[in-house]
């Protein structure tokens, strides 16, 4: 229950901040964590004035995006800072192709489908990740071969220590795989208010990856369109993941591990059925899923924690679990994986405890 609402009036645009707030709407595990302080932004005027807020311990700050990559272990002692302000518009564009800028609080599967409507190609295999368009460059999203990175330009950022503003080029961002550098050194010091991608006018779909391929094919055309692609996408997803509104989660709990060739080559020479991918870096990604899977954790439960019956890479919270045991769940996969394949799994979720 909100136990304090305020009403701070800023250049004539209304912003109210809230105390002790319960946070369950705000993450897909559906946990009903308390965060101390909650301030959401509405508008490019609020934002501007965000550093009217010197009552507030930026020090300990969360931000937000729609809390679909999230996992809090208890009640956040601190600020929790959410970006709501929306729009999509083009920045620039020729015969060959657009610069779509997306603001922050803009759902990413929006921009997926903006683009996929306008045949521009790029982000039609990102469709349906669930998340702000802010939290993008955070996690580098991706799925089916394609990566954010491959078509991001630029970012424009708040630095939250001193209020200035940044524009961050690809190159600083240092993405990595679901890694980024507002991950690391810069984790919660930035605030990424609008994003621009380039995507082409002239698309190329990869559908290499997963069963995209296979299902276009049954729709027996010769050409496929951006649209088509995004649907196929789209359709596999609903298939093989469970609606968070439904059952709370937060899509893939792990990273697909790389390992080196050689370790690789040990693996399939006991287990001949073992997917992979080769990358750039002579490294073997493996699907945690598989691995998981043949663990014998797939639609395995303890008590109202489990993974899911479908996809065994989707830790789902059943309805009563806590954080903390969604993790210690998590943490007992680990532990097998590592036993049964010496592979130590990471965490794709953000994991998230109180400052101290």
């Amino acid at each position: 229950m909100i136990s304090f609402l305020k009403f701070v009036k800023l250049k004539k645009i209304k912003m109210f901040t809230r105390k002790k707030y319960s946070l369950k709407s705000h993450n897909t595990f559906g946990l009903d964590v308390i965060a101390d302080q909650f301030i959401e932004i509405n508008s490019n005027e609020q934002l501007n004035d965000l550093n009217s807020f010197k009552n507030f311990n930026f020090e300990n700050l969360l931000i937000l995006g729609s809390g679909s990559n999230l996992l809090f272990l208890e009640d956040y002692k601190g600020v929790v800072l959410k970006l709501s302000f929306k729009g999509i518009v083009i920045d620039e564009e020729n015969n060959d192709f657009v610069i779509v800028k997306a603001y922050a609080g803009e759902e990413w599967d929006n921009l997926a489908h903006f683009a996929a409507k306008k045949n521009y190609g790029g982000i039609e295999n990102l469709s349906m990740i669930p998340g702000t368009v802010g939290a993008a460059p955070i996690q580098n999203i991706g799925a089916y071969g394609q990566e954010l990175k491959d078509v991001f330009v630029s970012c424009k950022a708040i630095d939250l220590k001193n209020f200035s503003t940044r524009i961050f080029q690809k190159e600083e961002c240092q993405f990595g795989y679901r890694n980024s550098i507002f991950k690391k050194e810069f984790k919660n010091r930035y605030l990424i208010t609008w994003v621009k991608l380039k995507l082409s006018k002239n698309p190329v779909p990869n559908v290499r990856y997963g069963s995209i391929e296979e299902e276009l094919r049954l729709l027996n055309k010769k050409k496929y369109s951006i649209s088509d692609v995004r649907d196929v996408v789209c359709y596999i997803r609903t298939e093989k993941l469970p609606d968070y509104q439904l059952i709370g989660n937060a899509g893939s709990f792990f990273k697909n591990p790389e390992i080196p060739e050689s370790d690789f080559e040990i693996l399939q020479s006991e287990y001949k059925e073992i997917p992979f991918y080769k990358n750039e870096n002579n490294l073997v990604k493996i699907p945690a899923g598989w691995l998981i899977e043949k663990s014998g954790w797939k639609g395995r439960r303890d008590g109202d924690v489990g993974t899911h019956s479908s996809q065994a890479l989707i830790i789902v919270n059943y309805g009563g679990a806590t954080g903390q045991e969604i993790y210690d769940f998590a943490l007992k996969i680990k532990e097998d994986i590592k036993t049964k394949f010496n592979i130590i799994l990471e965490e794709e979720v953000n994991v998230i405890s109180s400052p101290n």
